[in-house]
């Protein structure tokens, strides 16, 4: 046989088996159901958005409810994550009825119609949709008085459904619907006085309200409502069945609660009040100490919008402030605690700021190492406040009555019980006015947010009013689970 002609029949033999095998691998793929595509390919597609409530960029990285569900479910599937942030809230709809992506996690509220085109997981939250207003403004006392004023409303949400059902009964009764700006995007609006009203959902009021002052609640206009996430309606039951597993255990097990409890457990410890006072003393006062507070946080490496937010809860950011006690400065030291740092003159700014912050990551070094992020650094601040012992007693007290004594969610709830003689007396350190550190701590997680907020260049919806339709580009960023 000829040279080339012997070339030529090998490449077709080749050829041959190369397609049948392709072939045979791509009708093994497909013959897999979901589950088992997702852990083949290693790669759990989610939809989500950029919201306090759901998903967002913080100083120590992606974070957020759903976030921390999501990362928590590819770890018990052994996948990575791809998050996809659509532009719009209708994208996620849409993407996830047509079978676009595995899972939608966007805080979606789960109604009838969403439940035709899409497959609804076990709810994780309750909500009520509410009608937000701006102080100094006229509040409205029902849906009536709405018709004097203009309500805008995202696209696309299960608000506009229930605005519809309101105005059967109130047929004056109008409102906008903006397809460019998110719910959070309107609230910002509303905050600025640029429209009168819009519609939210009482997690997202809850968060956004400490960013936005100016924003009032009105009333609900809903029944409670459940969040879940959304699956594409298939007759494979693979993914879904395994979702449902993974909120099982994590209501079992309480991870659940005490992921609600990070998210929302410290949101209603600041008034109206404390925060403007805080926003203005944090441009008054805050200047005269920052290189301070950026040189501590250096040295004994702690965020300083932290250490500046213990700062502002014990001395209101004032070196001079005294307590009837004998605390002093703007750490507020004991002379004993100044002594042993080193401290000689606790009501200089520098000496006090850096004596605070060596003494906190103290507390951090003597907290029990099983004690995770963030717990570990809630418990460190419990007892700058209270002590070591006192908080130790009530871990005790935790354990003995059945809750977790490693997680904050469940010790804040004891702590208040050893100003009780029935609890104290079976302590080694005896009574604490253990009210007292709880609130230190969710001031405190309150005013980092705060801070936090206010001093990202990225702050959530600053730009608003920007919105770039020319970019139809969805923001995707892959994060492997192995490496949190």
């Amino acid at each position: 046989m000829r040279p080339a002609l012997l070339i030529r029949l090998s490449t077709l033999i080749i050829g041959f088996i190369f397609t049948i095998t392709l072939t045979t691998c791509d009708s093994g793929f497909l013959s897999l159901n979901k589950l088992e595509r997702i852990k083949r390919t290693g790669i759990l597609h989610v939809l989500t958005r950029n919201d306090p409530t759901t998903y967002y960029e913080s100083p120590e990285g992606f974070t957020g409810l759903e976030y921390d569900l999501v990362i928590l479910f590819a770890n018990q599937l052994g996948v990575k994550v791809k998050f996809e942030t659509p532009n719009t809230f209708a994208d996620i709809l849409n993407r996830i009825a047509n079978g676009k992506a595995d899972i939608a996690a966007a805080g979606l509220t789960i109604t009838e119609q969403r439940n035709e085109k899409m497959r609804f997981a076990p709810a994780y939250h309750e909500i009520t949709e509410q009608l937000v207003y701006r102080s100094g403004t006229r509040r409205p006392n029902n849906v009536s008085s709405l018709t004097h004023g203009i309500i805008e409303v995202a696209k696309s949400t299960s608000h506009i459904d229930s605005l519809i059902y309101l105005k059967r009964d109130t047929p004056d009764l109008a409102w906008n619907v903006n397809d460019e700006l998110d719910t959070e995007g309107l609230l910002y609006l509303v905050n600025e006085g640029l429209i009168d009203y819009t519609v939210a959902d009482s997690n997202q009021t809850t968060l956004i309200r400490r960013f936005y002052p100016k924003l009032n609640i009105a009333f609900d206009i809903s029944e409670p409502r459940r969040l879940a996430w959304a699956l594409s309606p298939s007759n494979d039951n693979s993914l879904y069945d395994e979702v449902v597993r993974f909120f099982e255990r994590i209501k079992k097990d309480k991870t659940l609660d005490q992921l609600l409890e990070k998210y929302y457990g410290h949101t209603s410890s600041l008034s109206y009040i404390g925060n403007c006072k805080f926003r203005q003393q944090q441009k008054s006062r805050l200047p005269l100490y920052q290189k301070y507070f950026n040189a501590a946080a250096t040295q004994y490496n702690i965020d300083w919008r932290l250490l500046a937010a213990i700062g502002y809860q014990e001395s209101r950011w004032l070196h001079k402030a005294a307590s009837p006690t004998g605390v002093e400065g703007i750490m507020m030291l004991t002379n004993d605690t100044a002594a042993e740092l080193g401290i000689k003159n606790r009501t200089d700014p520098a000496q006090s700021i850096a004596g605070g912050a060596r003494y906190f990551q103290q507390r951090l070094q003597v907290i029990p190492e099983q004690i995770p992020e963030p717990d570990r650094t809630w418990f460190a601040l419990a007892s700058y406040n209270v002590g070591l012992g006192h908080l130790e007693d009530a871990r005790a007290l935790t354990k003995k009555q059945g809750g977790n004594p490693d997680k904050w969610m469940d010790v804040k709830q004891r702590l208040p019980l050893l100003t009780q003689e029935k609890w104290h007396h079976q302590t080694k350190h005896g009574y604490a006015r253990g009210q007292e550190p709880v609130e230190f701590v969710e001031n405190i997680r309150s005013y980092y947010d705060l801070l936090v907020w206010l001093t990202e260049e990225n702050q959530i919806k600053k730009n608003a009013m920007e919105v770039d339709s020319e970019n139809p580009e969805h923001e995707v960023i892959t994060i492997d689970p192995a490496m949190l």
